[in-house]
């Protein structure tokens, strides 16, 4: 089976992970619907050890070809949910055969335009797997899954000869919880590589620092005809908050090594309001120093409307893996080559997000990240080449290949 082909089959699972419901592991129990499915999947395949345990990762392995046993053990991981920021249930794709060039109409009002998608003309003659327009595609992550697993399947069909091969598949990647209970004695693996990145010829070993801050605002509310000095309106305060923040280090308007504060919910009438931001940066003192600032702008409030006023909660998230994989640049080189050999050139860049490699390399499994193929993720204009999945498969093989 073509790795687009297992895309196809998976896409069409609900698997949206739920920050809400975090506490929980998986989030939301649509993702055991997948998990059985590769489980299965895995068995039919011949991988050994497939095992699903009661927190939706699914593991499996390959023992290693004759004269490749003191090869190291490679992990390969890609996570099962689909981020919640768009909907993921019901997803139609398409395939836009040969693709000629030019915008691609989805429907729903929404089309891929070659301006805000540059990457379309690399795709000319090539065919295309697109959304109806009126969900996110999915293929972040299961591009990933389909590539790892067509790889397995190539290793054992064709006999071709490998390292021993370790693979977990995750639940709750897209809110920061996919690699926290992953058990590293059961995937026994040397170092991995996690399948989360978007270009074929991406090469990651850099993340974000990360964490979230939740603003609780408590105001006071009375009848605006009598609220002289007497109302403090909590969306004001709010918005207050928000314009004490730099305009221009947000996600819109930053790139390459910027950070940023994001914010990405926000409700309330005048007696209460919630803001919600996530904050990044790859520098580890530039992080802090937004930490800090928001902790300032808390101390601010609170001197001007009241103790009670206003609340700040930070929770840290993930750290930049590039702190532990500086010094496991052998594992980067090889995924170097392998790339190479496929014919690609290595993009070595910052992810300016994170991958469930940030927490296992601080865990103690040294695991950089490699493209999927996929564009636009998170949202109705995601896109995927069935020709970029396949260099992908290759990508994999040539990793395990090396003695």
């Amino acid at each position: 089976m073509k790795a687009y082909e297992r895309l196809l089959n998976y896409v069409r699972i609900d698997t949206t992970s739920d920050e809400d419901n975090s506490a929980s592991t998986p989030s939301t129990d649509c993702q055991y619907e997948l998990a059985k499915l590769l489980e299965k999947e895995m068995r039919a395949l011949g991988l050994e050890d497939v095992y699903r345990d009661e927190h939706c990762y699914v593991y499996g392995k390959l023992p290693a070809s004759h004269g490749y046993e003191a090869s190291p053990t490679i992990g390969l991981i890609a996570h099962i949910d689909t981020a919640p920021d768009f909907s993921g249930k019901n997803v139609k794709p398409r395939i836009v055969e040969n693709y000629k060039g030019g915008d691609i109409e989805l429907g729903h009002g929404r089309k891929i335009t070659v301006e805000k998608f540059p990457d379309l003309r690399e795709h000319i003659g090539q065919n295309i797997i697109v959304t109806d327009g009126s969900t996110l595609l999915g293929a972040d992550d299961k591009a990933g899954i389909a590539e790892i697993l067509t790889a397995c399947e190539r290793l054992i069909r064709e006999n071709i000869p490998h390292c021993a091969v370790s693979v977990c598949f995750c639940p709750d990647e897209e809110i920061g919880h996919g690699a926290e209970l992953l058990d590293l004695q059961r995937l026994g693996a040397d170092f991995a590589y996690t399948l989360d990145g978007d270009a074929v010829e991406e090469l990651s070993y850099e993340t974000f620092n990360a964490c979230s801050a939740v603003w609780e605002i408590q105001g006071v509310n009375v009848h605006p005809g009598s609220a002289k000095d007497i109302m403090v309106n909590a969306c004001l305060v709010a918005m207050e908050i928000n314009s004490l923040l730099p305009p221009d280090e947000i996600p819109g308007k930053t790139g390459g090594y910027q950070g940023f504060f994001h914010l990405t919910d926000m409700k309330g009438n005048c007696e209460k309001a919630e803001l919600k931001y996530i904050i990044r940066d790859h520098d580890a003192g530039k992080f802090q120093a937004r930490q800090e600032l928001m902790e300032r702008i808390e101390k601010q409030m609170k001197e001007k409307y009241g103790e009670g006023s206003v609340k700040l909660s930070i929770t840290q998230q993930y750290r930049n893996m590039a702190e532990v994989l500086r010094d496991k640049q052998d594992i980067v080189l090889r995924a170097e080559r392998a790339l190479k050999k496929q014919g690609l050139m290595p993009d070595i860049r910052p992810i300016r997000g994170g991958t469930d490699g940030s927490q296992l390399s601080f865990r103690g499994l040294p695991c950089p990240n490699l493209g999927t193929g996929g564009y636009g993720f998170h949202g109705p204009y995601e896109h995927i080449s069935t020709a970029d999945m396949d260099a992908m498969v290759n990508v994999v093989l040539n990793l395990l290949g090396e003695k």
